[in-house]
């Protein structure tokens, strides 16, 4: 507290020394070398003195920029724009006498240069570090096309997805995913089912924020991963056809079109993308159960088909009352259905080598989703300082239904059966309702200190009704012992406020979020009720220090909360068969985490960061025997402690003007320790690594080429033990038209070596997994662009929705 007193006093110090001096404003305009003029210019403000960055500005569509609130003394400008030589202007002086200052005119001149008879034009990098995030730039990866939005996550540095499409980063599940800043509100199986569906077409950038502050929502222990769609970057009437084909095993294909209309006043855009996606799949488990009084091996093979049908659309409208005031509705949704059959072999005995009896399975499941949210939001700059006020209004809504049939079949080991075939059935249907709005509020109090704060409230209610049914004496008969029906509430409200100085070489940021949750979890059938309601606080600190003009250090802290998703609190049991099976558990907490980070940056691209985090009541899914089925079961528990530290770092390297590559090196250490699980004391730790290097080449005027390999190492998390994985993906892309069209061709998992072995380590259970997707795939896609490009493009809007969708199941 004495440091935060102290922070405060230097912060209000300098606002009263500011006071005292007179302020004026430097404008300017933007120009091509036709005269014409340019928007979305990065505009630099810098002192003379010490070359430090006092503001930044982005021209208007009319090429204009302006500075409010300036000190007097002497600065100078920089102009940055892709495609264009950065420009860097002559000191000037802002004089009491002359506190109104109008530039010379600025004019950009193309950076197109030439090597050896072959044209390189400067393209954004596959991998970006800025600030507070690392940025994975997706449209321009050719390695990407034809892949889903989770197989080009797997891509991205210090990300893992693993086989049942859990996503982690450096090293931690419990990732928070935001789809253009906003909140999906599902649960983590939902979210791997709509990133699934969603095109790597529809991405932009995968920004990775390790560290977030307050203003975003406190969930998600290990960092957050926001998906950024595309949005059309011309004015006037513009837009984008795609489509895509690939093969592996199994044909997928998508196509896609996106569309944008601006005029003065009114921005219209959408898009709409259709997919079919094929995929095999191969699981093998040998594992020993130990009964009282004998021990049984069982061997289980299964395969596994599934095929998907996506529609992803996007439409809004952006009305723009003045310069000042803009008014948006966005609406966007998913209608998707799919097929997945499942054949599985399981052979019983006493040993691996005997077999007295088996069980064969064949399961078919099919499965309808859509989901509608829509968007009501407000933005209004107040005043030139940068004091601006925004509210955003949600509601969403999302439907799906599963429908699945089980068969099993057991024999003698001469094929004789035992008894007749257990035919049982199941209808899931679901349904989630979300409302949402929030208030964020951001004001300069003086050009070095800056405020933000905000309020945001949400509603989700999910039922989820589950309906066994078994096939006796000719009829469908109800499970009583299945069947069920959970229906979940939850509120959250919420406050925070970030309160930022900028000093001559350092910026402090010290910011609190308020979050106070009621639930209740009714299992209905049974007349279970759990209800919960509970405040917390999660102080965030950040300080960022500039050593020199190539070194900077930093340092940060944060307190987390991860709640448990929705699919994991319902507790309905699933069976792949009588001897494998899942469930949920309504009695799980929260998880906490203390997160801290300390980085390092030389020369503005070269990132070393060490981070050290600690979960108390860390969810963790499971795989537990069932001693009295003699059955392997999967849920989640809340595991006492988790503690990980780590390291990470990232060396971009040009090694030629034609090469560039990213290297990534998470080195990583995860314990996990609980003192009752299930009747067993868990205690596991191991030091694992994850490396990643992609390579760029441009080979031929417009043609460029990808590379990268990704390897992780063995490891230990909560009772699984993993073996480690590797993979290499290549890619080629040229553009055509005039850059108006770009074919992209790409082989991913070159050497079909991408699978997932893991054993137990949780004690006294022997097991060994292998599982295998269909990864070895080939990809073609064709993009051409059209339309004018006249007027700015239409502004991203986050919505308050995000993380209530981000836990949703499928």
């Amino acid at each position: 507290m004495k440091i935060i007193y102290l922070l405060l006093f230097v912060l209000l110090t300098g606002n009263i020394a500011s006071a005292n001096t007179k302020q004026g404003t430097i404008s300017g305009v933007v120009v091509d070398e036709q005269s014409k003029p340019i928007d979305f210019v990065t505009i630099g403000l810098f002192k003379t003195s010490d070359s430090s960055l006092v503001k930044t500005a982005l021209t208007t569509v009319e090429g204009k920029f302006e500075f409010a609130n300036i000190n007097t003394g002497t600065y100078f400008v920089k102009a940055n724009m892709m495609g264009y030589d950065i420009f860097k202007g002559k000191p000037f002086q802002l004089t009491e006498s002359n506190l109104v200052l109008s530039l010379e005119e600025i004019r950009l001149k193309s950076n197109s240069k030439t090597l050896n008879a072959v044209s390189i034009t400067a393209i954004k990098p596959l991998i970006e570090r800025k600030t507070d995030k690392l940025v994975m730039n997706v449209e321009n990866s050719s390695i990407a096309i034809g892949s889903s939005a989770l197989e080009v996550l797997q891509k991205a540095p210090g990300v893992t997805v693993d086989q049942n499409d859990n996503i982690s980063m450096q090293g931690k599940q419990g990732v928070l995913i935001l789809l253009d800043g906003k909140q999906t509100y599902m649960s983590s199986a939902d979210v791997a089912n709509l990133l699934r569906n969603m095109q790597s077409s529809e991405l932009e950038t995968i920004e990775l924020i390790t560290n977030p502050s307050s203003k975003y929502d406190a969930s998600g222990n290990s960092g957050i991963i926001n998906i950024k769609t595309k949005k059309n970057k011309n004015g006037g009437t513009n837009g984008s056809v795609n489509a895509a084909a690939a093969y592996g095993k199994n044909f997928r294909g998508n196509a896609g079109i996106n569309l944008n209309n601006r005029t003065e006043h009114v921005n219209i855009f959408g898009n709409y993308n259709y997919g079919v996606n094929g995929r095999d799949s191969f699981i093998g488990i040998d594992r020993i159960s130990n009964g009282s009084s004998d021990t049984t091996y069982f061997m289980q093979d299964g395969n596994s088909f599934r095929r998907r049908y996506n529609n992803n659309f996007k439409v809004g409208i952006d009305y723009f009352i003045d310069k000042k005031n803009t008014i948006g509705l966005l609406v966007n949704g998913y209608l998707n259905n799919g097929t997945e059959t499942n054949n599985s072999n399981t052979l019983i005995g006493p040993s691996f080598l005997q077999k007295d009896s088996s069980l064969v399975s064949d399961n078919v499941i099919r499965n309808k989703y859509n989901n509608l949210a829509y968007n009501l939001n407000y933005k209004s700059l107040l005043d030139t300082a940068g004091q601006e006020i925004s509210a955003d209004l949600d509601y969403a809504r999302y439907n799906g239904n599963d429908k699945a049939t089980y068969n099993n079949s057991f024999f003698y080991a001469n094929g004789t059966p035992i008894r007749p075939t257990n035919y049982i059935r199941n209808a899931t249907p679901t349904k989630i309702d979300i409302k949402a709005f929030k208030i964020d509020y951001t004001v300069s109090l003086s050009k070095s200190v800056k405020l933000e704060a905000g309020v945001k409230s949400s509603w989700v209610k999910t039922d989820n009704d589950l309906r066994a049914e078994e096939y006796k004496n000719n009829v469908w008969q109800n499970d009583v012992l299945r069947s069920n029906q959970f229906v979940y509430d939850e509120n959250v409200n919420a406050a925070y406020t970030n309160l930022n100085k900028q000093f001559k070489n350092t910026s402090v940021q010290l910011g609190l979020r308020v979050e106070q949750t009621n639930s209740t979890g009714n299992l209905i059938t049974n007349n279970t009720v759990v209800k919960r309601s509970y405040w917390d606080f999660f102080p965030t600190v950040f300080v960022q220090q500039t050593l020199s003009k190539n070194n900077q250090v930093g340092f940060s802290y944060s307190r987390r909360i991860d709640r448990p998703s929705y699919d994991a609190l319902n507790p309905f049991v699933y069976y792949l068969d009588q001897y494998t099976y899942s469930k949920g558990n309504p009695f799980l907490n929260p998880q906490y985490t203390h997160n801290f980070e300390v980085s390092y940056t030389f020369m503005q691209k070269y990132l070393l960061s060490i981070n050290y985090s600690r979960v108390n009541d860390v969810i963790t899914e499971v795989i537990l025997p069932d001693p009295a089925q003699k059955a392997l079961y999967q849920t989640n528990a809340n595991i006492a402690k988790n503690v990980s530290y780590g390291a990470n770092l990232n060396i971009p390297i040009k090694i030629a003007k034609w090469w560039e590559t990213n290297n990534n090196l998470n080195v990583f250490n995860l314990s996990f320790e609980a003192p009752d699980l299930a009747g067993k004391v868990l205690k596991t730790g191991k030091t694992s690594f994850q490396f990643k290097t992609q390579h760029t080449f441009i080979i031929l005027k417009g043609l460029t080429g990808e590379l990268s390999g990704n390897y992780e190492s063995p490891l230990d998390y909560g009772t699984l033990s993993i073996q480690s994985r590797y993979f290499v993906d290549m890619g080629l892309s040229k553009s055509l038209f005039n850059k108006k069209a770009s074919l992209k061709l790409a082989l991913s998992d070159v050497f079909n070596t991408n699978d997932t072995e893991l054993t137990s380590a949780y004690p006294g259970l022997k097991y060994d997994l292998y599982q295998k997707n269909e990864s070895q795939i080939g990809r073609v896609s064709f993009t051409y662009r059209f339309g004018k490009n006249e007027i700015k493009p239409a502004r991203r809007r986050s919505t308050g929705t995000e993380d209530e969708q981000g836990r949703m199941k499928n």
